[in-house]
């Protein structure tokens, strides 16, 4: 098949969050299965990291790069505005490009990309999956804007898909509860790589740097600061759980202006500023380094659609905390960690029982394990695969 992605934001953008991982990871996997993909995207920056994370050239619509056989279209901006960019270059792509491809693969909502390229999919008689990424129900901001985007482009978009991805069951549930037909709904969870022990810093890295005894307790947070993620509450519980000892790792880049500033603020009111470590945005060795340095991860988040990095630390072995607003709840609860509900009472307890409870403790890390093995990009990867396949088809009349 030959197959094109189309996402909001790519490789080397990491800071752009879990889409980015995402569609590297399934990328790089349909191209060992023989595939030959296509990414098409946004220049949110390119020429900053070319030559050093990345190697491009021109091309008439942008950028182009190829990484492990995976050929990247990065159209440039005229604007941006958040996640939102505008590309006239897309016509041109697939006006002359469009009808090489099988099928087309969209990542997330509220773009202009999606609307305009599965336009000519239409035209081209190209069968698309769209996969809303948590995205279809707004949560945050713009409202308005957003509600405009379904009544207008977006409608024939989403309409007209020959499947829906739901990345858990708690996101499929939401679409169903917004009239999506059952039959068009697929539920595939996110995937993780597992950690290559071979290439891995040595135990200890992250501590040794910031002067983190190995006996203490090491809890983790690591997303984007914004506030939906609910860094602030889990300061707070820190304090209250860990009174005398242990150390809290905020980690990940920032999200919305000022707000690490906020959360160093909230550290100082409750006393705990000289044991929270705001180690700013980690990936690769680095964050590698952090996670298998770890004895606990905690998302108090108030939505996620999946919980991306729930589901790196279960891959090196940390129990979690999560709250029942995380999609990747149905695979944590009592296997790899704990649910709990959205309140400040049930994270404290949770994160004393973990600290306290070693037999818990010891189930849970054995635990993760197992869920890391239903979540392998190898195994997400063969389901794509077959989605995709189904997908065709259809659109083709022999399913």
């Amino acid at each position: 098949m030959r197959i094109l992605k189309v996402a909001p934001a790519y490789y080397p953008f990491q800071e752009k969050g879990g889409v980015v991982t995402k569609v590297s990871a399934l990328a790089r996997g349909l191209t060992q299965r023989g595939h030959v993909v296509t990414v098409l995207t946004a220049d949110l920056g390119l020429s900053k990291y070319n030559g050093s994370r990345i190697a491009a050239e021109r091309c008439k619509w942008g950028w182009r790069s190829w990484e492990d056989e995976i050929e990247a279209i990065y159209l440039s901006a005229l604007g941006q505005y958040r996640a939102l960019t505008l590309n006239p270059g897309v016509i041109g792509f697939c006006r002359t490009s469009l009808r090489t491809f099988d099928l087309a693969h969209f990542y997330g909502l509220y773009d202009f990309l999606g609307p305009v390229v599965s336009y000519f999919c239409r035209r081209h008689h190209i069968p698309y999956i769209v996969e809303p990424m948590g995205m279809y129900r707004p949560i945050d901001r713009n409202f308005r804007l957003k509600a405009l985007w379904h009544r207008s482009i977006g409608h024939v978009f989403w309409l007209r898909a020959a499947q829906i991805i739901a990345t858990s069951e708690m996101e499929l549930q939401e679409l169903l509860e917004g009239d999506v037909p059952a039959t068009k709904i697929t539920v595939r969870y996110n995937g993780i790589d597992p950690p290559s022990y071979t290439s891995l810093p040595p135990k200890g890295t992250f501590r040794s740097k910031w002067g983190i005894r190995s006996e203490e307790t090491l809890i983790l947070f690591l997303s984007r600061l914004i506030p939906r993620k609910g860094a602030d509450i889990l300061i707070e519980a820190f304090a209250q759980a860990c009174q005398e000892s242990g150390r809290l790792v905020i980690a990940g880049p920032e999200g919305e202006p000022g707000y690490r500033a906020y959360l160093e603020r909230c550290a100082r009111e409750c006393r705990v500023e000289s044991r929270v470590i705001f180690a700013g945005p980690l990936y690769e060795t680095e964050k590698s380094a952090l996670l298998q340095d770890s004895d606990l991860f905690v998302l108090p988040s108030r939505y996620e659609n999946f919980a991306n990095a729930a589901a790196e630390a279960i891959a090196f072995g940390v129990p979690v905390i999560v709250t029942n607003s995380c999609g990747i709840r149905s695979l944590v609860d009592g296997q790899a960690g704990l649910v709990i509900d959205s309140d400040m009472g049930a994270l404290v307890n949770a994160i004393r029982s973990l600290i306290s409870d070693r037999a818990l403790y010891v189930r849970l890390r054995e635990g993760c394990e197992r869920v890391a093995q239903q979540l392998s990009w190898s195994r997400i990867t063969t389901e794509m695969e077959r989605h995709y396949l189904r997908a065709m088809a259809l659109a083709n009349g022999t399913h």
